[in-house]
Protein backbone atom coordinates (compact mmCIF):
# COMPACT_ATOMS: atom_id res chain seq x y z
CA UNK A 1 0.00 0.00 0.00
CA UNK A 2 1.31 3.91 -0.78
CA UNK A 3 2.30 5.82 2.37
CA UNK A 4 0.49 8.59 -0.08
CA UNK A 5 -3.15 9.10 0.12
CA UNK A 6 -4.81 10.38 -3.06
CA UNK A 7 -8.39 11.02 -4.20
CA UNK A 8 -10.35 12.19 -7.25
CA UNK A 9 -12.05 15.38 -6.83
CA UNK A 10 -16.01 15.46 -7.48
CA UNK A 11 -18.94 17.55 -7.44
CA UNK A 12 -22.18 16.75 -5.63
CA UNK A 13 -25.19 19.11 -5.96
CA UNK A 14 -28.49 19.84 -4.02
CA UNK A 15 -30.91 21.59 -6.33
CA UNK A 16 -33.99 23.35 -4.14
CA UNK A 17 -37.02 24.30 -5.36
CA UNK A 18 -39.68 25.71 -2.40
CA UNK A 19 -40.05 22.53 -0.05
CA UNK A 20 -38.69 19.84 -2.87
CA UNK A 21 -34.74 18.64 -3.46
CA UNK A 22 -33.73 16.86 -7.19
CA UNK A 23 -32.15 13.97 -6.93
CA UNK A 24 -31.10 11.33 -9.15
CA UNK A 25 -31.80 7.78 -9.14
CA UNK A 26 -28.94 6.02 -9.75
CA UNK A 27 -29.06 3.27 -12.72
CA UNK A 28 -29.46 -0.32 -11.42
CA UNK A 29 -26.68 -1.51 -12.96
CA UNK A 30 -24.07 1.61 -11.68
CA UNK A 31 -21.01 0.59 -10.12
CA UNK A 32 -21.47 2.48 -7.07
CA UNK A 33 -24.88 2.66 -4.97
CA UNK A 34 -26.92 1.25 -7.97
CA UNK A 35 -31.16 2.23 -7.78
CA UNK A 36 -30.39 4.64 -4.75
CA UNK A 37 -31.24 8.64 -5.14
CA UNK A 38 -28.50 11.20 -4.48
CA UNK A 39 -27.56 14.34 -5.51
CA UNK A 40 -26.73 15.47 -9.10
CA UNK A 41 -23.20 15.46 -9.55
CA UNK A 42 -19.53 13.65 -10.74
CA UNK A 43 -16.08 13.78 -11.91
CA UNK A 44 -14.29 17.21 -12.46
CA UNK A 45 -11.96 17.10 -15.76
CA UNK A 46 -8.60 18.35 -16.02
CA UNK A 47 -8.20 21.86 -15.75
CA UNK A 48 -11.59 22.55 -14.81
CA UNK A 49 -12.24 24.49 -11.06
CA UNK A 50 -14.76 23.02 -9.15
CA UNK A 51 -17.99 25.64 -9.48
CA UNK A 52 -17.52 25.02 -13.28
CA UNK A 53 -17.53 21.39 -12.97
CA UNK A 54 -20.35 21.25 -10.74
CA UNK A 55 -22.28 23.38 -12.98
CA UNK A 56 -21.01 21.15 -15.63
CA UNK A 57 -22.70 18.47 -14.16
CA UNK A 58 -26.30 20.03 -13.13
CA UNK A 59 -26.65 20.95 -16.93
CA UNK A 60 -25.29 17.30 -18.16
CA UNK A 61 -27.20 15.52 -15.82
CA UNK A 62 -31.08 17.13 -15.58
CA UNK A 63 -30.63 19.97 -18.28
CA UNK A 64 -31.32 22.64 -15.98
CA UNK A 65 -28.48 25.88 -16.09
CA UNK A 66 -27.89 27.23 -12.69
CA UNK A 67 -26.42 30.70 -12.45
CA UNK A 68 -25.54 29.91 -8.84
CA UNK A 69 -24.35 27.92 -6.47
CA UNK A 70 -22.62 27.91 -2.91
CA UNK A 71 -20.46 25.45 -1.59
CA UNK A 72 -21.52 24.24 1.81
CA UNK A 73 -19.03 21.30 2.61
CA UNK A 74 -16.09 19.51 1.60
CA UNK A 75 -16.20 15.94 2.24
CA UNK A 76 -13.32 13.41 2.16
CA UNK A 77 -14.54 10.02 1.80
CA UNK A 78 -11.22 6.87 1.70
CA UNK A 79 -11.81 4.62 -0.70
CA UNK A 80 -12.45 1.39 1.78
CA UNK A 81 -15.72 3.76 2.41
CA UNK A 82 -17.13 2.61 -0.63
CA UNK A 83 -19.03 -0.64 -1.42
CA UNK A 84 -18.84 -2.28 -4.98
CA UNK A 85 -21.54 -3.67 -6.78
CA UNK A 86 -21.21 -7.14 -5.66
CA UNK A 87 -21.47 -5.75 -1.64
CA UNK A 88 -17.15 -5.63 -1.03
CA UNK A 89 -15.46 -2.99 0.11
CA UNK A 90 -13.22 -1.20 -2.08
CA UNK A 91 -9.46 -1.79 -0.85
CA UNK A 92 -7.28 1.28 0.69
CA UNK A 93 -4.82 0.85 -2.47
CA UNK A 94 -7.31 2.97 -4.53
CA UNK A 95 -8.25 6.71 -4.48
CA UNK A 96 -10.53 7.70 -2.53
CA UNK A 97 -12.92 11.28 -3.13
CA UNK A 98 -12.83 14.49 -1.98
CA UNK A 99 -16.34 15.71 -2.52
CA UNK A 100 -17.41 19.23 -3.07
CA UNK A 101 -21.06 19.71 -1.90
CA UNK A 102 -22.73 22.44 -2.86
CA UNK A 103 -26.52 24.01 -2.87
CA UNK A 104 -28.59 26.17 -5.42
CA UNK A 105 -31.80 26.96 -6.20
CA UNK A 106 -33.86 26.26 -9.17
CA UNK A 107 -37.49 27.80 -9.96
CA UNK A 108 -37.71 27.32 -13.44
CA UNK A 109 -36.86 24.95 -15.96
CA UNK A 110 -37.77 21.27 -17.43
CA UNK A 111 -35.61 18.37 -15.68
CA UNK A 112 -34.36 15.59 -18.18
CA UNK A 113 -32.18 12.43 -17.42
CA UNK A 114 -29.58 11.08 -19.19
CA UNK A 115 -26.55 8.36 -18.39
CA UNK A 116 -26.64 9.17 -14.77
CA UNK A 117 -29.98 8.64 -14.06
CA UNK A 118 -33.60 9.42 -13.71
CA UNK A 119 -33.97 13.33 -11.89
CA UNK A 120 -36.97 14.24 -9.73
CA UNK A 121 -38.07 16.39 -7.67
CA UNK A 122 -38.77 14.87 -4.42
CA UNK A 123 -40.23 16.72 -0.85
CA UNK A 124 -37.91 16.92 2.08
CA UNK A 125 -40.25 15.47 4.25
CA UNK A 126 -40.57 12.30 1.94
CA UNK A 127 -36.46 11.72 2.42
CA UNK A 128 -37.16 8.60 4.44
CA UNK A 129 -39.35 6.78 2.14
CA UNK A 130 -36.51 6.59 -0.80
CA UNK A 131 -33.47 4.24 -0.84
CA UNK A 132 -30.70 6.58 -0.87
CA UNK A 133 -26.95 6.68 -0.43
CA UNK A 134 -26.09 5.41 3.00
CA UNK A 135 -24.93 8.94 4.38
CA UNK A 136 -27.31 11.27 2.80
CA UNK A 137 -30.26 11.19 5.56
CA UNK A 138 -27.24 12.86 7.99
CA UNK A 139 -25.52 15.08 5.52
CA UNK A 140 -28.57 16.54 3.68
CA UNK A 141 -29.70 18.34 6.69
CA UNK A 142 -26.62 19.60 7.84
CA UNK A 143 -25.62 20.90 4.25
CA UNK A 144 -29.03 22.69 3.92
CA UNK A 145 -28.73 24.01 7.41
CA UNK A 146 -25.28 25.32 7.40
CA UNK A 147 -25.37 29.09 6.18
CA UNK A 148 -21.56 30.32 7.26
CA UNK A 149 -19.46 31.56 4.84
CA UNK A 150 -16.77 28.65 5.55
CA UNK A 151 -17.89 25.39 4.26
CA UNK A 152 -18.41 22.33 6.17
CA UNK A 153 -15.10 19.91 6.69
CA UNK A 154 -16.20 16.65 6.78
CA UNK A 155 -15.05 12.95 6.59
CA UNK A 156 -16.34 9.37 5.61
Amino acid sequence: MSARYTVYPRTLVFLIRGDEVLLIRRPADARLFPGLFNGVGGHMERGEDVLSAALREVKEETGLRVETLQLRAILSVAHSQLTRDDGERTSDDEPGALVFIFVGYASVGEITSGEAGASSWVPLDRLGELPVVPDLHDLLPRILGHHDTMPLFLSA
